[in-house]
């Protein structure tokens, strides 16, 4: 067999390794290209997906970005009605904490099936008067009112619709559908507490979607 002189395989030795590594170099810049641009690329937020519906883990409000606190499904028996979303600008999985929490937040909605509009007015005031008292009714009156007119005003809902109840602290509750506002403003931080005490308050429509709001 052919034997090459030591010199020369010790010379064939340091191109071997000098052109290993300058592969390596490349490989290891051409890696680290792939994953900044994947990087550069890839969405802002991630997504959650519940029943096949995809929650942003992250939304603006009020010009402020508010963290996905929790997900949950709202069902009857086997009838699934709609799952949930709840954005606050920070985590929190105490309800009272969040009821009490100052800025802005989100309550999003989507429908697993059509729903009229008097069947979702019938549900509000329902949550509303169950975790309020008399009093409180009272006061939230007119704004109630408001509510159920603009909710008659949109109209059904339908599955695959995305609804916003959004709290802005400037200007009250905002109702959007599909990104569209569709009512003016509601006033007032207690009005939205009540809305949101309908999900997380002490009598829920639904315990199992309170607690997958709260992140528990």
């Amino acid at each position: 067999m052919f034997s090459a002189p030591v010199d020369l395989r010790c010379a064939l030795q340091v191109a071997v390794r000098a052109c290993s590594s300058r592969m390596a170099r490349a490989w290891r810049g051409g890696v680290l290209g792939a994953v900044f641009c994947a990087a550069c690329v890839s969405p802002a937020w991630a997504t959650v997906n519940v029943e096949g519906v995809p929650f942003d883990d992250a939304a603006r409000v009020a010009g402020r970005e508010l963290l996905l606190n929790g997900t949950g499904l709202r069902s009857v028996f086997v009838i699934k009605g709609y799952v949930a979303g709840l954005y606050l600008p920070e985590r929190a999985k105490n309800a009272a904490v969040i009821l009490g929490m100052k800025g802005p937040k989100r309550l999003q909605i989507h429908p697993l099936r059509d729903v009229g509009a008097d069947t979702f007015i019938h549900a509000l005031n329902d949550g509303i008067h169950r975790n309020q008292t008399e009093i409180q009714v009272q006061k939230l009156a007119d704004r109630l009112t408001l509510l159920q007119d603009a909710m008659r005003q949109i109209g059904s809902t339908k599955r695959g619709d995305t609804i916003n109840f959004d709290y802005a602290p400037d200007a009250g509750t905002i109702i959007s559908i599909n990104g569209v506002t569709r009512t003016k403003a509601i006033p007032g931080e207690d009005f939205y507490q009540a809305v949101l005490s309908i999900f997380i308050g002490n009598s829920p429509v639904d315990r199992d979607l309170k607690s997958g709001l709260l992140g528990t």
